[in-house]
């Protein structure tokens, strides 16, 4: 697992050392610099006193030579070597005659290699001859590297210390972090309270808040998968304890009709409990927290055929005029989304409306574009829902006050609109519930954020809605 004191400080350390290593370098070659500047005049100086001056008034132009004596002593890399030649360059004095400078008639400074060796020379040219001083290279970057070397440990000392400063200052800095954690860890599953930004670092304040943030959200989907549960329990109890008194009624029946109507009641009970499990599932399936599964081009003139289609024999059998109206013009509405998720949302809002509809009454289902926007609109003639209602109706479980008294077929399950709003917030559309211009019944409107662009089908827009007409189906 990877640590991140560990990390800054190798990080940290590893600069402070290269940072050393670079002012070392740099010494060493600023000393250089000066050296060959300070060394370079002083050789010029030496050359200059040599041509003026050779021991007691001997003149460079005079024709005797001086022998130094022989030289056996170890030769120092610092010496500054002395050098008289005559104008035809033969040589008159050396002071180390083991070195053998060349002789040179331009005056300033050379470079010449001597033996292996690198020097530099300065001849000083007169009338009367030459005159040369001149040093090994090496003894000054040896000076330089010195120079360097005094530098260096004083360097590692300062990171030495400022690596034990870090580390004690990383470990204050986490200090709170670490507590942060603790706090954390002890912790059971349900204590979801937030952390205290109290005394965390400002560095970890986003990442301490977007755990906070987390936390939040969890407790809110624990909370709402509770009440789920205890609402899914309580509304299970009602169906299953009256499929029990149904079958004891079954095995109590003592004829053949009264047999009939006890299984009739029973198959009735089942199909109620199967359409609840049904709902329950499909509320699982669209948790706010959840993301659209398969995510395909879906018409919704398309889907309102099916749908109504599907629920035409419902429709009959309860003499209901169940109508699809979609444009007459050929062309698609077409959203992005689940389209096993949409047709769970437009089945819904159909059976409500079947459900509360009178016998004569109609229910329209229409796709349309108002607006520029895709809509889905589903209307019918039913007893509506009040005003006061409205905000609640999308609330899980719950049943206006005269549900049960107007449902056709059992007040259902409480969870229709709830499915309803939950399929739309994740396609991006928004519900609405509305009166119809006649005052009577109710409209529910989907309406939809944007079309999705589909190669080869002619979108109908909000400039086509003043000349496009919509055909109505009857099943």
């Amino acid at each position: 697992m990877q640590s991140i004191e560990r990390t800054l400080l190798r990080w940290i350390l590893g600069a402070l050392a290269l940072g050393a290593l670079l002012v070392s370098l740099i010494t060493y070659f600023v000393t250089l610099a000066e050296m060959h500047d300070v060394f370079d005049a002083h050789l010029q100086n030496v050359a200059k006193a040599v041509a003026t001056y050779h021991r007691a008034g001997h003149r460079l132009g005079q024709t005797d030579d001086i022998e130094p004596g022989t030289r056996t002593d170890m030769p120092d890399d610092s010496e500054i070597v002395t050098i008289t030649w005559s104008p035809q360059g033969r040589r008159i004095f050396s002071s180390d005659p083991r070195v053998a400078l060349p002789f040179s008639s331009a005056e300033g400074l050379s470079q010449p290699v001597i033996e292996g060796e690198a020097w530099i020379v300065y001849s000083s040219v007169s009338a009367e001859g030459v005159a040369q001083a001149a040093q090994r290279r090496a003894a000054r970057e040896e000076m330089a590297g010195e120079s360097a070397g005094k530098v260096l440990p004083p360097l590692i000392g300062l990171t030495v210390v400022i690596g034990g400063l870090l580390v004690l200052g990383l470990r204050r800095g986490f200090g709170p972090l670490a507590g942060a954690a603790q706090d954390i860890a002890r912790r059971s599953a349900r204590s979801l309270e937030p952390v205290s930004l109290e005394k965390v670092p400002k560095e970890i304040v986003p990442l301490v808040s977007s755990i906070n943030d987390l936390m939040s959200r969890l407790a809110e989907s624990f909370a709402a998968q509770r009440r789920f549960l205890a609402d899914a329990a309580h509304e299970l109890r009602t169906p299953v304890t009256a499929l029990r008194l149904q079958v004891q009624l079954l095995q109590k029946s003592s004829n053949e009709s009264d047999q009939a109507r006890a299984l009739s009641e029973l198959e009735s009970g089942v199909a109620r409990s199967q359409r609840l499990v049904q709902q329950l599932l499909h509320v699982a399936r669209t948790e706010p927290d959840g993301e659209i599964s398969r995510v395909v081009p879906v018409d919704l003139a398309d889907l309102v055929r099916c749908v109504v289609g599907t629920f035409s024999i419902k429709a009959e059998r309860r003499s209901i005029d169940l109508g699809a109206t979609t444009p007459a013009t050929h062309g698609g509405i077409v959203v992005a989304g689940d389209s096993a998720q949409l047709t769970v949302l437009l089945n819904n809002l159909v059976e409500n409306a079947l459900r509360y509809t009178p016998a004569g009454g109609v229910v329209d289902v229409e796709a349309r574009v108002h607006d520029g926007a895709p809509e889905l609109r589903v209307a019918d003639t039913g007893p509506g829902i009040p005003d006061a209602e409205r905000a609640r109706v999308f609330d899980r479980f719950y049943r206006g006050a005269n549900a049960t008294a107007l449902a056709r077929d059992g007040s259902g399950s409480g969870l229709g609109l709830a499915i309803v709003r939950a399929i739309a917030d994740r396609h991006g559309a928004h519900v609405s519930l509305q009166t119809p211009a006649s005052g009577k019944g109710l409209v529910v409107l989907v309406r939809f954020g944007a079309y999705v662009h589909q190669p080869g089908v002619q979108h109908l827009a909000a400039a086509d809605q003043g000349s496009t007409t919509s055909h109505r189906e009857v099943y």
